[in-house]
């Protein structure tokens, strides 16, 4: 196992700069998640660990040891891609062996080394079958069994389950999960879905544009985003955002409604805010009426969708109240769950 850093790294292709001097620190044997859009250079930092994407500016250090300039092969990490990487004329247990095989590892390592990794994967009734005869997830099984016959001291993962169905999806988030609390090696995993980063990180390090907008565990970055952006974009549904303006102690929005303001607040008379409340943290009783466009039955929730003014609220109950379209639905947001952000600035109050 290995600590993996960032040291001001910067990452450029020609005069377009897409990664801009990241710091981060991941520590021995912890399971962390980039998170964030499409195209916020998650996958170039993951790509620079593995020595897929060289490094333009600053240092990559695996076991506090500079490896810009190694090659892949001598980092001793181990990939698991998208797109599974399996060779179709090999079967399964030629695929998970191959690497001790290029390297001449003893037949008997491989021959262990294959048992026990198809014993924790549930691959042992598959060894003697090809990749197209696999499904989804019994292939991406054997591309981490490849992985872990290596032994390697830092797991990478590039999106291993966006291929997949969603049931699947939370079956091999939880096989992910389980096979790191087993082997405690440390993991890189990089997905542009919040929630698989809530459900298996240790750390969540949530990207835009190329900078660290947040880092923090799964519940210290849901529950203080640091801005705007964070708050958006972590939680399904999305955290309500309503823009208003601090008028004696409450905030004002432009259709005339008042949201209470949390004790303490360090705002200023008149200013522009945004009033940030999750849709679990509204509650029925006296506050805001929403006037009701969409009512989401999930089961053990009701989603209700509304608008207030110009921004769009929704709010998730777990009595089954008796709402439709058209209605209005009389709501309190609670205060201690409150979140207020600078309009100009984006960065929480």
């Amino acid at each position: 196992m290995a600590s993996v850093s960032f040291r001001n790294i910067v990452k450029a292709y020609g005069s377009t700069q897409v990664i801009h001097g990241v710091n981060l620190d991941i520590d021995d044997g912890s399971f962390v998640v980039l998170l964030g859009p499409s195209g916020c250079g998650k996958s170039t930092l993951l790509r620079m660990i593995a020595g897929l994407e060289k490094v333009t500016g600053g240092d990559v250090m695996i076991a506090d040891k500079r490896v810009n300039d190694e090659h892949p092969k001598d980092r001793n990490i181990a990939m698991v891609f998208q797109n599974y990487a399996l060779y179709a004329h090999m079967n399964v247990r030629d695929n998970m062996c191959f690497s001790m095989t290029l390297a001449k590892k003893p037949q008997s390592e491989i021959d262990e080394k294959v048992k026990w990794a198809a014993r924790i994967l549930n691959l042992e009734p598959y060894l003697a079958r090809y990749p197209r005869e696999l499904s989804g997830g019994q292939r991406q099984r054997v591309a981490m069994g490849r992985a872990i016959v290596r032994d390697p001291a830092v797991f990478l993962f590039d999106e291993p389950l966006s291929n997949l169905d969603a049931k699947l999806r939370v079956q091999m988030r939880t096989e992910i999960k389980e096979l790191h609390e087993r082997l405690k090696t440390t993991t890189v995993y990089v997905t542009h879905d919040q929630i698989e980063a809530m459900t298996m990180a240790d750390k969540i390090v949530i990207l835009r544009d190329g900078v660290i907008e947040q880092q923090g565990s799964p519940l210290d970055v849901y529950d203080h985003p640091a801005n705007l952006f964070v708050a958006s974009f972590i939680g399904s549904p999305a955290m309500n955002l309503i823009k208003g303006k601090v008028s004696k102690g409450s905030v004002v929005t432009a259709s005339g409604d008042k949201l209470p303001l949390p004790k303490g607040c360090a705002v200023q008379e008149g200013q522009e805010v945004v009033y940030g409340i999750r849709p679990e943290h509204l509650e029925i009783g006296k506050g805001i009426d929403l006037k009701v466009s969409v009512v989401e039955p999930t089961g053990p929730e009701i989603h209700l969708y509304g608008d207030l003014g110009e921004d769009e609220v929704c709010a998730v109950l777990r009595e089954r109240i008796p709402a439709k379209r058209g209605d209005k639905v009389s709501l309190a947001p609670r205060l201690d769950k409150v979140h207020v952000f600078d309009a100009a600035s984006g960065k929480v109050i």
